[in-house]
């Protein structure tokens, strides 16, 4: 059987790249073509993303693809972070900046929409976790400010659908990256209007729902002429980067819970429906869509973007490699320090180490002084939180769970692993760390035909990537830390 090449753009909230994946007799071969940085930009005391820059690094990725690896890829398609969007006008042009999550104009949204509409009523139609950063915030702000970008918008997109728009000229939304928004009836391919109505956002700026999977046009001619590709099929993979890593999550059945680990921990379960409730709002958990109708019922959790932030502070000071930051948490005395990895202050306090510190000293501990001490503190507390996530998402779906898979680039980190391993008591099984890219390529090649349904995909991934499990061992008394740690 002849190859089939797919090219995955998958970008991150700090890097992107564009891979190759080769699939060949029911296995996959991935090929790093690309890979370039991604930073939010701050003007005038906003963040912004850059996408003018992000889509010209992915035309370079398709252009190296085919001049320097002599490859025509046979489709391409994009997944990013979700939440964040591009407003055109009626010209079809970008008209800003698509403004990042991690701006504080949202800082009181979720109040100031709650006066108006009671959380149980949006959490009721919605189903979705309430983050100040979800689209339905960011918009209502907008509504809230008479913002005069909004008055001349026609059309919002969010981030994958943005640039598969500038790949095809096609606008349209898929719906896994549109129900990280906040604006979907939970498990179903419709915009809730009613709530959309009674937060004043202009219901015509949203665009056609469509399924991951969905061939959404062929790449631009005046794209092909600069890059030198074919007008190749632009595919609406599973557009948000977690609901392409779960699709490649290498279990055979779905008696699992997961953790796609990177700046984000997303931990949740796999389910043919929704779970709305009052008990998982009360957990502020959240009903995301996946690849074939599936619900990603999911908890967000504040991941290495915590460790990401303090070697950053520290950058001026000691450069360390991710290595000797593991190195100098396994010789720190464990469970000394702990924090609640999803305190509003670890969101983007500018300085992490000492928004750790102040944290401990506002619950009574004593601060963590030196490096290892807070890098250990980071580590044992989103073991810890694992576990807390764990319990309830047995509590609240009923669902059997016999393992954890971690995947992504989180699955690397074979110290946090153990520690997920002892903290939860379960088996954990590592891999793979592209995970992402691995979703996007084979959502591609599930929508050209070459396989046949997720179950496919799936045996794909065992055949074509190692794993690591890890066992629990009982060194540590992490239930005398589990009780301090629901304490905090």
């Amino acid at each position: 059987m002849q190859g089939k090449h797919f090219l995955a753009f998958d970008l991150g909230a700090s890097s992107g790249r564009a891979i190759l994946g080769t699939l060949q007799n029911e296995k996959l071969e991935l090929t790093e073509i690309h890979r370039f940085e991604n930073q939010m930009q701050q003007i005038n005391g906003h963040f912004f993303w850059n996408i003018f820059s992000l889509f010209s690094e992915l035309k370079t990725g398709l252009k190296k693809c085919i001049q320097e690896h002599g490859i025509q890829p046979d489709s391409i398609g994009v997944d990013t972070w979700g939440v964040d969007f591009v407003h055109l006008n009626r010209e079809g042009m970008i008209i800003s900046l698509p403004f990042a999550y991690r701006d504080s104009r949202t800082d009181t949204a979720m109040e100031d929409l709650f006066k108006e509409i009671p959380a149980e009523e949006v959490y009721s139609q919605t189903g979705i976790q309430f983050m100040q950063f979800n689209s339905l915030f960011q918009l209502f702000s907008m509504v809230k400010e008479k913002s005069s970008l909004l008055d001349i918008t026609d059309k919002v997109l969010f981030m994958p659908d943005a640039l598969n728009y500038l790949f095809s000229g096609k606008a349209v939304t898929e719906r896994t990256i549109a129900s990280t928004s906040q604006l979907l009836v939970p498990g179903e391919m419709k915009w809730q209007h009613p709530l959309i109505e009674k937060a004043g956002i202009p219901a015509s700026i949203l665009t056609d729902l469509v399924e991951p999977g969905t061939i959404i046009g062929s790449l631009k001619e005046e794209i092909g002429k600069e890059t030198g590709s074919k007008a190749v099929p632009v595919i609406a993979v599973a557009g948000h980067d977690t609901a392409s890593a779960i699709a490649s999550v290498p279990a055979e059945g779905d008696d699992f819970a997961y953790i796609s680990s990177g700046t984000w921990s997303l931990m949740g379960i796999e389910s043919p429906q929704p779970f709305v409730s009052a008990q998982s709002l009360e957990m502020n958990y959240t009903n995301e869509g996946g690849v074939e109708g599936t619900t990603r019922f999911l908890k967000n959790i504040m991941g290495m973007w915590l460790i990401q932030e303090c070697r950053r502070a520290w950058m001026d000071e000691k450069d360390y490699s991710w290595d000797e930051m593991v190195q100098l948490a396994q010789e720190a005395e464990p469970f000394k320090y702990l924090i609640n990895p999803d305190d509003s202050s670890f969101l983007n306090p500018g300085n992490m180490p000492e928004a750790i510190k102040a944290f401990c000293r506002k619950t009574g501990q004593e601060e963590p002084e030196s490096h290892a001490a807070i890098i250990r503190c980071v580590y044992d507390s989103l073991a810890l939180k694992y576990r807390f996530t764990l319990e309830q998402l047995r509590k609240i779906s009923q669902k059997p769970i016999s393992c954890i898979h971690i995947i992504g680039g989180g699955a690397n980190n074979r110290f946090l692993n153990q520690l997920t391993a002892d903290a939860t008591g379960m088996k954990v099984i590592a891999g793979p760390a592209e995970a992402t890219a691995t979703g996007n390529i084979l959502v591609q090649a599930k929508a050209l035909g070459a396989l046949a349904s997720l179950r496919e995909m799936r045996k794909v991934v065992r055949n074509s990537f190692p794993v690591e499990e890890f066992q629990p061992q009982a060194q540590l008394n992490w239930d005398k830390a589990y009780r301090r740690f629901k304490q905090l």
